[in-house]
């Protein structure tokens, strides 16, 4: 997400407010120029419920609009929202604008934000996003249950009642899969995410206008009347299959904006691009997980021995081998820093001295030790892969690390490429049958914030039964502290509950910290007033061109 107050803002962050890379301030007259962009094949149909990665979120983001929206630097601003109030933290009466439609002409009421939160959360309907629903009074994973927290009012006011209380609910509502969903949606949901007709600042360009695999081409909502008004003529997002054909696109002047720079690039785009290079910190994490469970997969042979009091050894013992300060010098020209925790530096909380994170050095003594320890228990066999996408500029950084744990451990390793994001999550999310496909040892896996809080970066990653916990990791003792955090009175005492949830993981490792990100991008001479929000995603409505 990103964040949201109730007179004061929930959360902070260590960056700088001032992002405009371009020196300008935005115009106020609107451009008629399409922006070309970067962008990769959405995951699923673009509906909010069942979106959770960054090809569809970046596309949600600019054809919704929801209760509230964040600036450059993750400042929360209403949208739709006229008011969100609370006397206790726990029950909130949110009102929103009068007279805005969807682009079918539908009026946005208080029953359009009731039925989308309804429909993510019924369990039937097995949403990625129902977790964060769940703090809401009604929710249940196992049965399908009405939300009985939610209640309408008016057709612009509506009413959530949580099951405890929840000081930063409100900080977590600039979330797409908060977004309000129009009547039609519920008639054939999957056939609406094909078209969807949303609210936002931009909207399809024609039934067509999604060719798979190939680009979106977003125009721009004529209707809209919110803050975030386009400065042009629409948006064409392609989906490259690799991040090396789009930084020659950018040079070549055939693309506009380009908010990843490939391994290749990263120790000449400053020198190619000038003053039109972006470089800039982001709430951005990157990692490995390593299933916890067997249960949920249909190949649980290939995690046997990441299991239980084998699998402690196996999981730190990995996480030492890995040489990050070499990775990221090498690999990234130092533009990764390398991980303290499980969250981001440029979000309000964040500590490098959480107790377990020396897991995170690298120790090829400590780690062969603790392989030794595990093969007594069952020796090793096979080989240590680590599936990624290929069309992520992945590779590079992949190869190194599983050559750092081949080196140290003297085992197997490589890692495993699959073809697009899209194709991979497609494995690693669970099919009907409720299993997951995936049969690497360990995935990439990262995050990219949904708003500026440590629960955001915990919560749905980690928390029993959240929609991104690819590797199906449960612990009652972490949930628990997560519970405290939620329900504290402040965000200093919420901050301390989360990092005592942190300790947990560093003893469990459901996943393995690598790095942290920094927003690498830029842009080409055709465009103006280009900036990167605090998580690295670009502010489209802003740019101008010709």
């Amino acid at each position: 997400m990103k964040i949201s107050k109730i007179g004061v803002i929930a959360g902070g962050l260590a960056v700088t407010a001032a992002l405009l890379l371009s020196g300008c301030s935005s115009p106020a007259s609107t451009s008629s120029g399409l922006i070309t962009a970067n962008g990769s094949e959405p995951q699923n149909p673009l509906i909010p419920a069942m979106t959770n990665e960054n090809g569809g979120g970046k596309i949600l983001d600019n054809i919704f609009a929801g209760l509230r929206y964040y600036t450059a630097d993750g400042t929360p601003e209403n949208d739709l929202a006229d008011s969100i109030t609370t006397d206790d933290s726990q029950t909130y009466t949110i009102t929103i604008k009068s007279g805005h439609k969807f682009t079918n002409g539908e009026e946005i009421t208080s029953k359009s934000f009731v039925d989308a939160w309804k429909y993510a959360a019924l369990a039937s309907n097995a949403t990625l996003n129902a977790y964060f629903f769940e703090d809401i009074k009604g929710f249940s994973y196992d049965e399908d249950t009405d939300l009985d927290g939610l209640k309408i009012v008016d057709d612009h006011t509506f009413t959530v009642t949580l099951n405890s209380k929840l000081a930063d609910f409100p900080l977590r509502l600039g979330y797409s899969a908060f977004y309000p969903l129009p009547s039609v949606a519920f008639k054939n949901m999957k056939k609406f995410g094909e078209t969807p007709v949303g609210n936002g600042p931009y909207m399809l360009d024609g039934k067509n206008a999604w060719q798979h695999n190939e680009k979106i081409d977003l125009k721009v909502n004529p209707d809209y009347d919110g803050p975030r008004k386009p400065k042009n003529g629409g948006v064409s997002i392609v989906f490259y299959a690799n991040l090396d054909a789009a930084y020659a696109d950018l040079q070549g002047g055939n693309l506009d904006v380009l908010d990843t720079v490939p391994d290749s690039a990263l120790e000449t785009f400053k020198d190619d691009l000038g003053d039109r290079a972006i470089d800039q910190p982001a709430a951005i994490f990157q990692s490995i997980t390593i299933p916890s469970s067997l249960e949920n997969y249909t190949h649980p042979e290939v995690y046997q021995h990441f299991q239980g009091a084998e699998g402690a050894l196996r999981r730190a013992a990995i996480s030492h081998a890995i040489d990050r300060k070499e990775i990221t010098k090498v690999i990234f020209s130092g533009t990764r820093i390398p991980a303290h925790d499980f969250t981001s530096p440029v979000i309000d909380g964040y500590s490098e001295k959480v107790p377990g994170s020396d897991v995170l050095d690298f120790d090829a003594a400590e780690a062969k030790k603790l392989w030794a320890q595990a093969d007594a228990i069952s020796p090793w066999s096979g080989t240590f892969t680590i599936g990624y996408n290929a069309d992520g500029g992945h590779q590079g950084w992949v190869d190194a690390t599983a050559n750092s744990i081949k080196n140290v451990l003297g085992i197997d390793a490589a890692g495993h490429p699959y073809p697009t994001f899209a194709e991979q999550r497609t494995l690693i999310t669970k099919n009907e049958a409720g299993k997951r496909d995936m049969q690497d040892t360990a995935i990439r896996t990262g995050w990219q914030a949904d708003y500026p809080g440590l629960f955001n970066f915990l919560g749905p990653l980690y928390g029993t039964g959240a929609g991104s916990n690819d590797g199906d990791y449960s612990s009652p003792d972490f949930d628990a502290l997560l519970k405290k955090g939620n329900s504290a009175d402040n965000p200093d005492e919420a901050n301390k509950y989360y990092q005592q949830a942190q300790e947990v993981l560093f003893k469990d490792l459901p996943a393995i910290p690598l790095w942290y990100s920094t927003a690498q991008g830029g842009y080409s001479e055709a465009v103006a007033h280009v900036a990167i929000d605090w998580h690295g995603i670009p502010i489209y409505y802003q740019i101008t061109k010709g």
